[in-house]
């Protein structure tokens, strides 16, 4: 059981995974966050910290080109995007604060067929775009991005 504390009132959710929607049973069931993705201008400073200090290891690098090193933290990973690689461009040319640090994250769910996850998105007003292929924490899988309300880009991955 979990509880929940809410300023307008308190609720327990005894069934996860329950969440504030009329009370209803969610059909989405999120299983846990496959990885994310930080833009940096410190790769060096970045693996010192995640690999040297918080035990982190190295899974995958791309070109340099690219950008992208991947590091396995627990079941989840850490992707490093550096700025100046073409996925780090996407976001913004430096670190600052009126460019993306945080570039998305990415939800592991429960597997349920791809159309059926877009079309209750829909049905909730969700712009989607369509499945991809992506190598994240379980390894290549399809996946897609949606934005939430604030603007931050998620992505939702079927759990393999």
């Amino acid at each position: 059981m979990v509880s929940c504390g809410d300023s307008k009132a308190d609720f327990l959710y005894t069934d996860l995974p329950l969440r504030r929607t009329g009370w209803k049973l969610a059909m989405i069931a999120i299983v846990g966050i496959d990885h994310i993705v930080l833009r940096t201008d410190r790769r060096e400073q970045m693996l010192d910290f995640y690999v040297g200090v918080l035990g982190c290891t190295v899974e995958r690098e791309t070109s340099q080109d690219t950008g992208l090193t991947q590091l396995r933290a627990g079941n989840a990973l850490i992707d490093l995007v550096t700025v100046d690689g073409e996925l780090g461009r996407a976001g913004g040319d430096s670190i600052a604060s009126e460019n993306l640090n945080m570039d998305h994250f990415c939800l592991q769910i429960q597997p349920m067929a791809e159309a059926d996850i877009i079309r209750h998105l829909q049905n909730h007003g969700i712009k989607t775009g369509d499945f991809s292929s992506r190598y994240g924490a379980q390894g290549q899988g399809n996946s897609l991005y949606i934005e939430d309300p604030q603007g931050n880009l998620v992505e939702l991955r079927n759990q393999l």
